[in-house]
């Protein structure tokens, strides 16, 4: 039976549609006929689904227009702005989808890293039409529970690179009818909510999740709705000696056997007519019913099976925008909702009743919503009666340059406070917008070349500050000024190479013409100030931030730089070099503080404040490099 909510509410719902609606008569521009026959059949599809508009993210010519991440992302953006939220109040973001633009990872980290989001609990559920109630299930869940104040449930599908003519070229052109028939179906879209557990009650509403159900069959039938297997789902696409292989033998064809189609509605309707006889359905109070039906067809096929039962859903109250939006799989109710609420007025007390049938092995979804008055009594949120469970590290996390595990006892408690604050502070480098940019795949020569003009002045002055710290250190603190002036030296003419990297990527502005971006300034500023101190004992935070950017972060950026950008390996020396040899500087730095704890124990919050301070503003450098170019 259902799983019933009394905390949960739908603050905001969004979509995104890509492109222009494209007709019926258009469609061949985008889908071309596959042979003689391929005319006859879209003509027969086409009347009996009555859809008359839809979007794809291909164009004309088959390339691709935005990829399937961003096009959920763009419905998360739209959702989050229609709730006057934003990323940082979400901790769970769960996807339900048939699948992404890669076969792994997960569609949710995939659509996480478009977004640029931050650390958060991620779900990728994959199935077909039913896949975003799963997820939205998962999210209402964490709500409920009290694990998650805000929770953003994504449901996206992108079948059209998969209906191009050319991919049906290794078979010459040639398809069953299973095949050909969802080319004419299904098209591409996305849509998003966002789950709170305080609503606002904008519009003087609340739109409450009373429940959800969702029941598979696929115990009791064959499979109706596939890509991957052979067309008598003998054999697999991974059986293939290889991919091009299975694709000639029609294993990457998506398909539906019609033959099995009406199971699916008969199915659907007994576990309607078992929702009703339970009491979680009363047909009369249903004032409305978003249906995702896949074709106009089916609806005198439900409404006649709803009749005999004696359980019918008034007509008029039925709501489906098939025709002008297509059908987009496990996102159509998501898009539907969020249209629906756009153009309709609902009042305190009115229930939406959301129905998903789903063919992929015969399962069947419910979720019914109630609309509140904004100002009627509600439950407390269940973060009001226990502490929020944080969300879970992000998978890969990399570590603290330190691990305090490991770590002498009288520096574990400093090491333990400074990995927590290293977490946030890698988090937010790598959401950074020249970060993210460059791991989007978006990153050119003249990026490189921006980033690399602002950088060559600050690196420039971390010999003379930490020198200029040395002068400021007493005789009590010989070995560690030792120590510091060892490392200076090491940097001293790192900046150079840095300049010739520059200068490799184009760059033709003289030395002392590179400025610092704001970020850089701020940085220079406060390091200087510090070192002018007397006994300035916290810059050894600031070097755990410098050399751990070096040794845990730049490792990772050379890479897609080399990917990227089009230069030889000359030009990448400085970020190679810190790469290879900022752990050996770390090891360095862990023999300084060992020597500053030792003649004054108190000075691990000195280098911790300093660590916290240096990484705001390192920070504050990366976010500038963008704007300043």
């Amino acid at each position: 039976m259902p799983t019933a909510f009394d905390r949960v509410y739908i603050e905001a719902a969004g979509y995104h549609l890509p492109g222009p609606a494209i007709a019926n008569a258009e469609m061949d521009a985008y889908i071309a006929p596959l042979n003689r026959i391929s005319g006859r059949i879209k003509a027969r599809i086409l009347a009996e689904n009555g859809i008359a508009t839809r979007h794809y993210a291909i164009a004309p010519d088959g390339s691709t227009t935005m990829s399937h991440a961003a096009l959920a992302a763009a419905a998360v953006r739209d959702c989050l702005d229609r709730a006057q939220a934003t990323l940082a109040d979400v901790s769970l973001l769960a996807v339900g989808s048939s699948g992404g633009d890669a076969l792994m990872p997960g569609f949710a980290g995939m659509i996480q890293g478009e977004l640029g989001a931050p650390p958060m609990g991620t779900l990728s559920s994959q199935g077909i039409c039913a896949a975003g109630i799963t997820a939205l299930a998962h999210a209402a869940q964490g709500i409920e529970l009290g694990a998650h104040r805000q929770a953003l449930t994504v449901a996206a599908e992108m079948p059209s690179r998969m209906f191009k003519k050319s991919r049906f070229a290794p078979r010459g052109y040639d398809s069953d009818f299973d095949a050909h028939f969802l080319r004419w179906m299904l098209s591409d879209g996305a849509g998003a909510v966002l789950l709170t557990d305080t609503p606002s009650g904008r519009g003087g509403v609340r739109l409450k999740l009373r429940w959800i159900h969702q029941q598979s069959f696929a115990g009791d039938y064959p499979v109706c709705m596939q890509l991957g297997l052979t067309e008598d789902r003998s054999t697999s696409f991974l059986d293939f000696p290889s991919c091009s292989e299975a694709e000639a033998a029609g294993a990457l064809s998506l398909r539906q056997d019609i033959r099995l189609l009406p199971h699916l509605f008969d199915v659907a309707i007994h576990e309607y007519v078992k929702l009703v006889e339970a009491g979680w359905v009363q047909p009369a109070r249903i004032d409305h019913f978003l249906c995702h039906y896949s074709s106009a067809k089916f609806i005198p096929v439900v409404e006649d099976l709803l009749d005999k039962a004696g359980l019918s859903i008034p007509k008029e109250r039925w709501y489906s925008n098939l025709a002008s939006r297509g059908n987009t799989g496990a996102a159509s109710i998501f898009v539907m909702l969020a249209e629906f609420l756009d153009t309709r007025s609902i009042r305190p007390g009115e229930q939406i009743l959301c129905f998903i049938p789903e063919s992929g092995r015969i399962s069947a979804a419910y979720v019914l919503l109630e609309v509140e008055a904004a100002d009627a009594p509600r439950s407390l949120p269940r973060h009001e009666d226990r502490p929020v469970t944080p969300p879970a590290p992000a998978e890969g996390a990399i570590a603290a340059p330190h691990d305090p595990a490991g770590a002498p006892e009288p520096l574990q408690p400093l090491l333990l406070q400074l990995a927590s604050l290293w977490q946030d502070y890698r988090s937010q480098v790598w959401r950074s917008p020249v970060i993210h940019r460059l791991v989007s795949g978006r990153f050119d020569l003249a990026a490189y070349r921006n980033w690399t003009a602002q950088w060559v002045p600050q690196v420039r002055e971390g010999s003379r500050w930490m020198r200029e710290a040395v002068g400021s250190l007493t005789s009590d603190y010989a070995p560690l000024a030792a120590l510091i002036e060892t490392h200076a030296g090491d940097e001293q003419n790192d900046f150079m190479i840095l300049y010739q990297d520059y200068q490799a990527a184009g760059g033709t502005e003289p030395l002392a013409a590179l400025r610092r971006n704001p970020g850089g300034e701020a940085l220079n500023a406060y390091l200087h100030a510090l070192a002018a101190t007397p006994n300035p004992i916290g810059l050894l935070g600031a070097i755990y931030i410098i050399e751990g950017t070096g040794q845990r972060i730049v490792p990772a950026l050379l890479p897609l730089l080399r990917q990227q950008v089009a230069l030889p390996p000359a030009a990448f020396r400085f970020l190679e070099y810190h790469g290879a040899n900022d752990e050996h500087h770390l090891a360095r730095w862990l023999i300084a503080v060992e020597l500053v704890l030792a003649v004054d124990p108190q000075a691990a919050a000195a280098i911790l404040a300093t660590a916290r301070r240096t990484a705001q503003l390192y920070l504050m450098q990366f976010d500038h490099i963008e704007s300043a170019a």
